[in-house]
């Protein structure tokens, strides 16, 4: 069955790279109409479809471009949608990115919960992909790859020259595990010694000790972390948001090793291809 949110929601903060509030209010759509954004503080108030096709830039986080606009770092909202079975939704924002809030999904999943969820016709709903044979996208020791298997699940690896953070895996199961207790309240990371780089290069505005967690060479600068393996959960996060992309989970072992949002959205554009 397709679902919809019962009622509407609004969350608003700042943005990550560019540093400015922004509103999002997150409506119930109509089935088949998917997840969508509306820059509505745009003359024409373009709308932007979560789709693979609308994938434009993929640094530090995964922008969607229309016709007549764009909004970047979508991955925690259309996360939390997709893990929560929300397939059609509206999403109204008055500026070009969704606010980082405290860095992870939590604070859209719990709005979510509060509203609820609701069942609609499912006559438009595509079947879920499935996958014959293990597609890979492979940059040195770096890949992303799909597998066949009996059910959905995703596996993240990652390996960071920070004793704090080294190697770390963590796998979800959609079907077995919580999404808002388990994925969802893990927050962004990034390094102390790559700040100014970036801020000189005109990103990360909008981060805070608040919206994420850093750490340096002599370990974290703001503990304390919610998981001992917080990062790898949250590259999985953004995994999931970027996989979301497809409409539906396929059914296959999704797992990324060392990866980012660039090879996570060029292995979407890969599913894309193939039939089911």
């Amino acid at each position: 069955m397709a679902s919809t949110l019962k009622a509407e929601f609004t969350l608003s903060g700042v943005g990550l790279h560019f540093g400015v509030d922004t509103k999002v209010k997150v409506m119930p759509a109509n089935t088949g109409d998917g997840r969508y954004f509306v820059r509505v503080a745009l003359a024409l108030k373009p709308i932007i479809p979560a789709k693979v096709a609308a994938v434009g830039l993929t640094t530090l986080s995964t922008e969607l471009v229309g016709q007549e606009g764009k909004v970047r770092s979508v991955e925690h909202l259309l996360a939390s949608l997709s893990a929560w079975g929300v397939d059609n939704a509206r999403i109204e924002i008055d500026g070009e990115e969704v606010p980082l809030l405290d860095g992870s999904a939590k604070n859209w999943c719990q709005a979510i919960a509060e509203v609820g969820v609701i069942e609609q016709d499912s006559t438009k709903t595509e079947p879920k992909k499935t996958i014959a044979e293990p597609i890979w996208i492979r940059e040195k020791d770096i890949f992303v790859a799909a597998l066949p298997a009996p059910a959905t699940r995703f596996t993240y690896g990652i390996d960071f020259p920070y004793q704090a953070i080294g190697n770390q895996w963590h796998s979800w199961n959609p079907s077995q595990e919580d999404f808002t207790s388990e994925i969802a309240p893990a927050r962004t990371f990034g390094f102390a010694e790559q700040i100014e780089q970036l801020q000189q290069a005109g990103m990360i505005k909008g981060g805070s000790l608040e919206s994420a967690l850093v750490c340096s060479h002599s370990g974290w600068v703001n503990p304390p972390l919610r998981f001992t393996n917080e990062p790898a959960r949250h590259k999985l996060l953004d995994l999931v948001g970027d996989m979301s992309l497809l409409g539906q989970f396929p059914i296959a072992h999704i797992i990324a090793y060392k990866a980012s949002h660039k090879l996570h959205t060029q292995l979407a554009i890969k599913l894309t291809e193939i039939g089911n």
